[in-house]
Order: C-alpha cells, then structure tokens, then sequence
C-alpha cells in the first residue's frame, strides 16, 4: 500500500497491513495479546456469542438494509467483521491495535481487508468511504468517525450492557456491580451523531469451566485477577451476555 505522500507499506506474510507508527503506540506490544485473542478465537469456535452477533447485525438491517463498504474499529480477529460482510455481501475492512488480532483475522477471514493502526490517531482512509462503520466493544473516534463516513451512512456502537457476564463478575470480582456505559457514549457522540435507536440485546448461555477460563481471558476485567484465582472458582453455569446497542447518523 502507497499513502499519497509516497510512503509504502507491504502486506504481511498472513494478509493484514501494519501502519503503526512508532509515536503511535505506547507499548511494543498494543493492543489484546496473543493469549486473549487466541481465547475469544476458541470461544466463538464453541459456537457461544453466534446468537448475540446475529441479533446484532439483525438490528442493524432494520435501520440499514443496504451497505456497500463497513469499517469496523477494534476489529480483534474479524468474527462480527465476517458476519457483517456475508450478510450484506459488502466491501469489509477492519481495524485493531493488535497485530496478533490482524493476523488471525487475515489468516481466516482473506475476504476482507484488515489493518494494524491506532483509531486514537486517526482512521486511515478517505472521507466519506464508508456506509456503515461499527464499534463492538471497540474504540471509538468521534471526528474522524464522522469523516469517513457517508451522509446516509450508520454509525452502530455496541457496548456491554450493566448485566453483561455479571455471573463471572461476581466470581471474580465478589460482587455483581452494574455500570452503565451507553450513556457516557451518547455523551461523547451528541456533537456530530443524532441516536437514531437504541436496544439492548440479551442471551444466556451454559458455558464450561474450560469456556469460562477462555472468555475470562478475553476480557480486560478478568486479566485483573490470576488466571489460577479465577480457574479455582469456576464451574459449569449460565452466564449473560448482553449488549447496548446505539445506533447513530450524522449531523
């Protein structure tokens, strides 16, 4: 890849494109680790989090029947990006700060294009390039969101909910505490973005000890605590998985 100002870019062996600057990161390994991006892998292989995704994107078609080119922020290893891709047959790219999230993204999903880069700095593409862009859990950059993004296009941000794994949070955690993060998210966006809906979207589901100790990995609150705490106090239950959904325009 070639920006306009002539500096090249070459594609990993596996697919993805690194455009990390040195000044964007704040570590020599950003973003998820290998270890958490190889557990969330393993636990969307088990089949769980495929019902959540597909209300999801169902919710999406609702508001947006057609899309062209989506961009995803904080892509991890590509499991909504895909989905959203099949199902409206669409232009894909996805962004992470992990170069082990591209790499497994690009290995398994060839389909799409899938790029190292921190969305904190900017995002790397042209304005008005794209007619859906979507947050799951994932950053979020007000002003180049609204640059990039066509007049009629969608904005669709997707954070936990206040009872999302609030079974595993109790485990873990000792106590089962709720935290609303839909409103500070409407805060951020008022500015450029009009809410055009918003739903929250809930499944239960009977996970294993061994699902547990993938999903704990997978999450910034259970790389808190020592993964042998953790695993002593697991055991087979159902767990919630839930999901503010908000869907924007643009100003």
């Amino acid at each position: 890849m070639i920006c306009t100002a002539g500096h090249s870019f070459d594609l990993a062996r596996s697919g993805y494109c690194n455009l990390l600057q040195p000044q964007d990161r704040r570590s020599l390994k950003p973003g998820d680790s290998r270890l958490a991006v190889e557990a969330r892998r393993r636990f969307l292989d088990s089949g769980h989090g495929t019902a959540l995704a597909r209300d999801l994107i169902d919710l999406i078609v609702q508001h947006q029947p057609s899309v062209t080119t989506a961009l995803e922020l904080g892509s991890g290893e590509g499991f909504h990006l895909n989905l959203i891709r099949e199902r409206f047959d669409c232009d894909a790219h996805g962004i992470d700060l992990s170069v082990p999230a591209a790499e497994l993204a690009a290995r398994r999903y060839g389909q799409c294009t899938w790029i190292v880069a921190n969305v904190d700095h900017g995002i790397p593409y042209s304005s008005e390039s794209f007619s859906l862009l979507a947050s799951i859990t994932g950053p979020r950059h007000a002003t180049e969101m609204s640059r990039v993004l066509s007049p009629k296009g969608l904005v669709v941000i997707a954070v936990p909910a206040a009872d999302d794994l609030i079974e595993l949070r109790e485990i873990v955690l000792g106590t089962p505490i709720l935290r609303d993060r839909s409103g500070p998210v409407e805060e951020y966006l008022r500015d450029l973005f009009v809410l055009e809906a918003r739903q929250t979207i809930t499944r239960r589901e009977r996970l294993s000890p061994e699902l547990l100790r993938d999903l704990l990995a997978a999450t910034y609150r259970g790389a808190r605590q020592s993964r042998r705490e953790a695993s002593d106090a697991l055991k087979t239950i159902d767990v919630t998985t839930s999901r503010d959904v908000l869907l924007f325009r643009k100003r």
